[in-house]
């Protein structure tokens, strides 16, 4: 198959530091290249892939200190992208629903992977008008705000196996945090559950322009104390030794998680997780198998023994059962078959009819004719 794969202009593919979706785009675009597929990537030009890259931006929009608007940079990445249009049987984006009114005229042929939180109000008017979009959702609890979407699948990101190494037995004697600072990640509450077990804690983690007053006003005066290590962003090769050395990995959201593709970049290493109930980590996480799903702190300074004490093997086996990369491509090559053959089955649906239907007028017609000559 031909496909295009449009991916965000924020960070390069794959990202050098944070950047859940353009790693994600990254695996799945390699994995199809690997599974035999001819694949076109629409990104900045500093990503680096094995399929056919179209540069749309110089470098990742967040590094690029001469950006101050970023839409302009989408549309021009949207203009390449119609223009080739027929070129390719599948365009899957995974930049939200900026696309939506320019390639309604070929929904038949696009795929629109969700992977941000659905639940703002302004979300819902624009499913209900633009319903012929199909999407892809990236946990069933992503759904929910948006009942109405038009959801076709959910499809579970997914890592190369070899990317991270299980660590089964750790020397690091802390638990980790990893991600981003911000008010919904809760890394106060991180903070709390290792003061109060005693054990040390290392938080890798940005912090975005629009989070820097509660990094200063709540987090950086929490860091003073012992205990406390923040390390700022990571990149891939470190993010393999600091969640596998870690005891666990906190992940204390409070929020409508979309995923969490840390849950399962610590999963890969065997670390288990000690994460709270929000969005999709009932989904992600094998409650008692890969760490512990809690409510509350008080639940998560109870339950953290128990997690410290799981089988990182069986941690590892897990993820390699459910959250491989090849097994996240397969179920989209699925997705796009099954795009492919619509058209077809719609032909021949509507081939059946228009025979029926003639069928059926002859008969009539032959009824009639009996009829007068019967008179």
């Amino acid at each position: 198959m031909h496909i295009a794969q449009i991916a965000p202009l924020f960070e390069s593919v794959p990202p050098r530091l944070y950047g859940g979706t353009e790693r994600v785009v990254s695996y799945l675009t390699e994995e199809l290249v690997r599974q035999g597929h001819q694949v076109t990537l629409f990104a900045s030009a500093d990503s680096i892939t094995a399929a056919d890259l179209v540069p749309c931006s110089t470098r990742g929009l967040r590094l690029d200190p001469s950006v101050r608007d970023p839409i302009p940079h989408f549309m021009l990445m949207l203009d390449k992208v119609r223009e080739r249009a027929d070129e390719f049987d599948v365009l899957h984006f995974h930049i939200d629903y900026l696309h939506f009114p320019l390639f309604r005229p070929e929904a038949a042929k696009t795929l629109t992977t969700l992977h941000g939180r659905q639940d703002l109000y302004d979300h819902k008017p624009f499913y209900l008008r633009l319903n012929k979009m199909p999407l892809v959702s990236i946990s069933n609890a992503q759904r929910a705000p948006v009942p109405n979407a038009n959801f076709v699948a959910t499809v579970y990101h997914g890592l190369p196996p070899d990317l991270h190494k299980p660590t089964l037995h750790p020397q690091g004697g802390y638990l980790a945090f990893l991600g981003r600072i911000s008010p919904e990640k809760r890394p106060d509450r991180a903070i709390a559950i290792a003061r109060a077990a005693g054990i040390p804690l290392k938080i890798a983690a940005k912090v975005d322009k629009a989070d820097e007053s509660y990094f200063c006003e709540v987090i950086r005066p929490m860091l003073h104390a012992p205990g406390v290590e923040f390390i700022g962003e990571i990149n891939e090769r470190t993010k393999t030794e600091f969640l596998g050395q870690a005891s666990a990995l906190l992940f204390p959201v409070d929020s409508p998680e979309p995923f969490g593709l840390v849950m399962v970049e610590a999963l890969a290493c065997g670390t288990p997780v000690l994460a709270f109930r929000c969005g999709s980590v009932p989904e992600i996480i094998d409650d008692g198998v890969t760490g512990r799903i809690v409510s509350t702190v008080d639940e998560a300074m109870r339950a953290l023994s128990e997690v410290l004490s799981l089988d990182r093997q069986a941690v590892r086996r897990r993820f390699e059962q459910r959250f491989s990369a090849e097994r996240m491509a397969k179920d989209y090559v699925r997705l796009y078959r099954s795009m492919l053959r619509k058209p077809e089955l719609e032909r021949e649906e509507t081939a059946t009819l228009a025979r029926s239907l003639t069928a059926r007028a002859q008969m009539g017609s032959g009824s009639s004719q009996d009829r007068q000559g019967a008179s």
